[in-house]
């Protein structure tokens, strides 16, 4: 009976420094690239930098992802000069799926393209800068001058950048789980 009550003493003081010092879930963003018009050939050769000033209104960190839809086209991950000529022939990820996942596996800059032929050179490419480590420096939610509406929405909102991007959680196992499961373990074990 002692050793049992030892055993259980340590595993609530282990499984308390647990609970106190780790997170109980991880959070990424995943981005919708063109809000609800989808990753589509702008209309107009005005808005061929649609995607690029999307992606810099925006912060990417390693594990977040972006979701491009689409219909009859492709999204490739390419090298700088395959982004500049708006040509690939062996990128890095291809996908056509119509319902793209792609998730940031490292911090560094990424380049997209359409896989579709005359699509990039209309301005279906976008460049993301994902960074190495999440800013402690909380940015403010308005800037003191306004930020241009994003090309890809229908009519300005105030609201664009919760449909941009949404939190999602990662791992959902909460540190009470964990505890739960050491404590079975230990008493019936």
């Amino acid at each position: 009976m002692d050793n049992r009550f030892r055993s259980c003493s340590l595993l609530f003081s282990v499984s308390l420094i647990i609970i106190l010092c780790v997170p109980s879930r991880v959070n990424c963003t995943e981005f919708e690239v063109g809000g609800h018009n989808g990753w589509v050939v702008p209309k107009s050769r005005n808005n061929d930098q649609m995607y690029n000033q999307w992606a810099s209104q925006n912060r990417f960190k390693v594990d977040d992802t972006l979701r491009f839809k689409y219909s009859k086209d492709s999204v490739l991950v390419v090298s700088e000069e395959e982004y500049e000529s708006c040509r690939s022939t062996k990128p890095m990820f291809f996908s056509n799926n119509g319902d793209t996942v792609f998730k940031f596996e490292h911090p560094g800059v990424y380049y997209f393209i359409s896989g579709v032929s005359g699509h990039c050179v209309r301005g279906q490419k976008m460049i993301v800068k994902v960074l190495a480590e999440h800013n402690p420096k909380p940015e403010p939610l308005y800037s003191h001058s306004p930020a241009p509406a994003p090309a890809f929405t229908s009519a300005p909102s105030p609201s664009h950048h919760s449909r941009a991007g949404r939190s999602i959680p990662l791992l959902s196992i909460t540190n009470l789980s964990l505890f739960l499961i050491l404590l079975v373990l230990v008493l019936f074990v």
